[in-house]
């Protein structure tokens, strides 16, 4: 590893001597940054399996999209990301380690520690070109444009992720073009494969899209979407030709104070047949949900922030069911502590969070079932 390492430095050290001989009127940047983080969550269900993911009827369910083990110390995502920024070109290379990697690239099923792991993955890699100071080009591997959240846990207020961040797409490869009207304003178009996958399931190609405006310093709004055929060729009998799939996400954020923050989050999407070998709904079925955030300072060392939301999937589309395994709707309130230390590298969460479902999703310790599900703990993150 050390070997590697060294390699690795020798190499963008002779590339960077290389973009400053160039005819770059900028001198190109190199910068070296990541984070990893650590947590430990308890349930007051005490639930026999040990997790916080509850059932879905063919066993464990999806209640959390990455803090899933109840009482226990967990490791998170170890996160080493390398860009370069010059005039012309920005390149990135974002590499993750861990268990959270495993879980954030879900759509591929055979990594370096055999099938079902991918423990060490690609977040993303991609090539941006600055064809004008106000159209761009981006190709490779990129995190979706989609939603509120991300993955990265220092740049989420909340350490457990919403709903809408666990059924929407983590990230997406193809070809995306971006121009900027004004500071205040861009679009930006693109081509993919599919979502969450390395490799395209069909020949089909999905669209994305998103449009940002400010109406006034410090307000925010993105208006995004994608449009897919994610099946698998002929399902059940059914051909690829006969599958759709798209989301709709609207992500505003506006910094009321120095202090004090609001966001929001409201998605609403469409499934009919497979999906990515899963299967799906006959009919074109329907899900939706929405996320409110606020968070204030209280000092620069200290914030409280809440998140309140509703899922709606009643309808079965998406893998958020209940223990019966039928669709299912949730209403879930997480209220988070920040407290930074160690000159800002270190990030510590405290963290409630209440889940509610429609119906019995989660276990106690004697193997009854219950729709809630309230757990307790906290996060620590160090970032560079």
């Amino acid at each position: 590893m050390k070997k590697a390492f060294l390699l690795l430095s020798s190499l963008l050290s002779f590339y960077g001597v290389s973009a400053q001989d160039s005819t770059s009127t900028t001198p190109g940047k190199f910068t070296f940054s990541g984070y990893l983080d650590t947590y430990y969550i308890g349930n007051f269900n005490n639930p026999k399996s040990q997790s916080n993911l509850g059932l879905n009827g063919q066993g464990v369910g999806n209640a959390r999209a990455f803090d899933q083990r109840a009482g226990q110390f967990g490791i998170g995502l170890i996160q080493a990301k390398a860009t370069y920024t010059s005039d012309k070109v920005d390149a990135v290379a974002d590499i993750a380690f861990g268990p959270f990697a495993d879980l954030g690239n879900y759509g591929n099923y055979v990594g370096p520690l055999g099938p079902g792991s991918s423990s060490l993955a690609i977040k993303q890699a991609y090539i941006t070109f600055k064809a004008t100071p106000k159209l761009t080009f981006t190709a490779g591997q990129f995190g979706t444009h989609i939603g509120y959240e991300v993955i990265d846990a220092p740049v989420n207020y909340n350490y457990s992720l919403s709903n809408l961040f666990n059924n929407g797409p983590f990230y997406h490869i193809g070809l995306k073009g971006q121009y900027s009207f004004s500071d205040r304003s861009y679009l930006m178009l693109g081509v993919v494969n599919n979502v969450d996958n390395l490799f395209d399931n069909n020949k089909k190609k999905g669209l994305i899209g998103q449009f940002f405006f400010s109406p006034v310093a410090g307000w925010n709004v993105y208006l995004n979407g994608i449009v897919s055929n994610e099946a698998s060729q002929d399902i059940n009998g059914t051909s690829a030709d006969n599958a759709s799939y798209a989301l709709y996400d609207l992500t505003t954020t506006y910094q009321i104070t120095s202090k004090f923050f609001v966001g929001l989050n409201a998605a609403t999407g469409t499934q009919k047949g497979d999906f990515q070998g899963f299967g799906g709904p006959s009919a074109s079925t329907s899900w939706s949900g929405v996320a409110f955030y606020t968070n204030y300072a209280f000092t620069d060392k200290f914030g409280l922030g809440a998140r309140y939301e509703v899922f709606d999937n009643k309808k079965g589309a998406r893998a958020l069911t209940d223990a019966a395994g039928n669709g299912a709707s949730v209403n879930s309130i997480t209220i988070t502590g920040n407290i930074t230390a160690a000159d800002g590298h270190v990030l510590l969460k405290p963290e409630l969070r209440i889940d509610s479902y429609s119906a019995d999703k989660f276990e106690k310790n004697d193997g009854s079932l219950t729709p809630s599900q309230t757990t307790l703990g906290m996060a620590a993150i160090f970032k560079f």
